[in-house]
Parts: structure tokens; sequence; C-alpha cells
């Protein structure tokens, strides 16, 4: 009885001291994850997301804005919850529908519609082998193309996304993945020390800026 009434005091202690250490990491973690990426941008400001687990960096790129968020997903079922980097671009493109490649897809996307687009586009031959092209009007849809010489970020395993709508330019990247140990344990997506590399920005940055300018004089081009 006294032994199984001390391991149990020491257990909640653990959990008391876990669930401390927990509520301070979580207060930290929006200037954590991306203070560094915060210096690429122009009067950079960082707040929380509308959902637990998302931080938004806003600010401008070369005189354009832009909008940096980190998204914890722990949805996916038999993988370790994952942290998406989504970076986009937004402003009108002279597009008339949406293009939205996803590399590896395996079920649902929490941070994307990609599930929902109701076209599949046969992947062009120079495009990455992994990659899946969906739209919601093949007829109208960006030129694929112009879509192929901007891959880069996509041959290798940390680039997820790329979608061009006619509201703007975003790509996902993987950030990081969940440390085993404590998901196996506190079932918590716990990302541990990872900030958000401002190089990893910055290249997002430029690949999103160098298409969207490939499009608009493309489609300048061809008025």
């Amino acid at each position: 009885m006294i032994i199984g009434t001390a391991l149990a005091a020491a257990l909640a202690a653990l959990l008391a001291r876990h669930a401390i250490s927990t509520a301070r990491r979580r207060k930290a973690e929006p200037d954590r994850l991306l203070s560094a990426a915060a210096t690429v941008l122009d009067k950079p400001r960082i707040s929380a997301g509308m959902t637990a687990g998302t931080y938004v960096l806003t600010g401008h790129y070369k005189g354009r804005i832009a909008e940096v968020k980190v998204v914890a997903d722990t949805l996916a079922v038999r993988k370790l919850p994952s942290l998406w980097l989504m970076v986009t671009l937004p402003g009108s493109l002279p597009v008339g529908a949406t293009l939205d490649l996803m590399m590896r897809p395996a079920g649902f996307s929490s941070f994307s519609n990609f599930d929902h687009l109701p076209v599949t586009v046969p992947n062009p031959p120079d495009f990455p082998r992994d990659a899946v092209i969906r739209t919601d009007d093949a007829a109208h849809m960006p030129d694929p193309s112009i879509v192929s010489r901007h891959l880069a970020l996509f041959r290798g395993r940390y680039g997820k996304e790329l979608l061009l709508t006619p509201k703007g330019l975003r790509v996902v990247l993987l950030a990081a993945e969940a440390d085993r140990a404590r998901y196996g344990v506190f079932r918590q997506a716990d990302f541990g020390d990872v900030s958000i590399d401002p190089l990893m920005v910055t290249d997002s940055l430029d690949l999103l800026m160098a298409l969207r300018q490939e499009i608009e004089t493309s489609e300048t081009a061809s008025s």
C-alpha cells in the first residue's frame, strides 16, 4: 500500500512537471519557431493562428506582402505528427483555375484542399516522379510547362505542395517531425527546439516570386 501510494505520488509529480514544462514551451513557441525567419521580411509580425499549434509570420518581401505559417499536423494515421511550413504570396494571379501539385499524397491533408479538387491531371514527364497534380478546371489551369521550371524544392524529401490559384501562390515544406519517444509516451506533438530556417523561407519566396513573374509575363505575351 505504501509503495503503491509513493509510486502514484511520484507519477503525479512527474506529470505535473511535464504539464508545467509544456505550458512554458507553448508560450514561447511562436517566437522560438519564427523569430529567425522574421529577419527575412520587412515589418515582420508574429502572431498565433486561428487553430492550436498554428503560428503566423507576416511582412513584406521585395515589396510584396508575404505570409509564413507553421502548422502542427497531428491527424495523419500511422505517422509521426508533422510540422508544416506554409509560405504564401497572396495577390491576384492571371490564371483561370487552380493547379495543386502534391508530393506523395497519402490520405487526407489537413493543411490543404488538394483532396477536394475534382480533376487529376496526368503527370508531365519532367515533373518529379512522386508528384500528383489536381485542378478544378483542366482547360484553364496554369501551364504545367511553366511550373516545371520552378520545382527545385520538390526534388528532395522536404517539398510537399505547390499551389497556384487566381488568388495567389503557396509552397508547403516539411519543417520537422515530432519526437518519437515523447509522442509514444505522452501522445503529444513535441517538435523539440526546432526553429524555421530563414534560408528555407527565402528559397520558397524566391521560387514563388519567379513563378509569379513568369506567369504574368506569359499572360502579357499571349494577350
